[in-house]
């Protein structure tokens, strides 16, 4: 894995002798570190991240899934990332389809994560109206730090004590039905985790983005073709005005780029 741009480091010099060499976990977790409190532009609360995969044609999944269009250097990111967040938020079809599992605790980060005053994993929060889940899944008993339900306040009450019941924390993010999506964060920031990332799935992230309320997006270009009618890696609303992000990195792996865009 190489740089390309330095965006974020104007004195950086790209690899002595334009040789490609594997980034260590460790330099992977600096280039990705989320930014000090406040955010860069000193706004107070949590930082979102969203972290995606897309092919050439703007395919988010292969056969209802990200694994196929992804590679090795893309796990690697993806581990990182969830390395380095407080916690991981799905939307729960997402869940359903790419088979979540509770996030373990990693050796390679576990001294970064004791610095920075977080738990030994991130959690993972579901995103949910419904709480049509299977609630016998490790992702509920067998969590490392109890997975969070995010929904909306007319969800079933029988719904939520069999989440309870299964040892899952239920947070009320929403009026109705849903979930706010800016509610969401604000509510995940009072209960201390405000380095946040979403894996998605389209649906999920493209409420975040017409709320307003994504900061930044890691996004894995596939130098892959796969036509069909797979969602693109945003669905859902549209935002009145397209909204301008900045590049903030890009390294490439085998054709693979790594974007990195934070909002303006």
């Amino acid at each position: 894995m190489r740089r390309l741009f330095p965006v974020t480091d104007q004195t950086a010099d790209r690899d002595s002798g334009g040789t490609d060499r594997e980034w260590s976990l460790a330099e992977l977790a600096a280039a990705y570190a989320y930014p000090g409190p406040g955010g860069p532009d000193g706004r107070p609360g949590a930082w979102l991240r969203a972290n995606m995969v897309s092919t050439l044609d703007g395919a988010a999944q292969h056969d209802g899934r990200s694994q196929p269009i992804s590679s090795a250097a893309d796990m690697r990111i993806f581990g990182t990332l969830r390395a380095l967040a407080d916690v991981v938020i799905a939307g729960a079809e997402t869940v359903r389809q790419e088979g979540y599992r509770p996030a373990r605790a990693r050796a390679e980060f576990a001294e970064l994560r004791q610095a920075a005053g977080q738990g030994p994993a991130p959690v993972i929060a579901v995103v949910s109206a419904s709480l049509e889940l299977d609630f016998s899944l490790p992702l509920f008993t067998a969590p490392l730090v109890p997975t969070l339900i995010l929904t909306g306040a007319a969800a079933a009450p029988d719904r939520i004590a069999a989440a309870e019941r299964a040892g899952a924390r239920v947070v009320v993010a929403g009026d109705g039905a849903g979930v706010d999506p800016a509610r969401a964060v604000r509510a995940l920031a009072e209960l201390g985790h405000t380095r946040l990332l979403t894996e998605g799935g389209p649906r999920l992230l493209g409420q975040f983005v017409a709320a307003g309320v994504l900061d930044e997006l890691c996004l894995t270009v596939s130098p892959m073709l796969t036509a069909g009618d797979a969602q693109r890696i945003a669905g859902g609303p549209s935002v009145e005005v397209p909204r301008r992000f900045t590049l903030a990195s890009l390294l490439e792996e085998e054709g693979f780029l790594f974007s990195r865009y934070r909002r303006d």
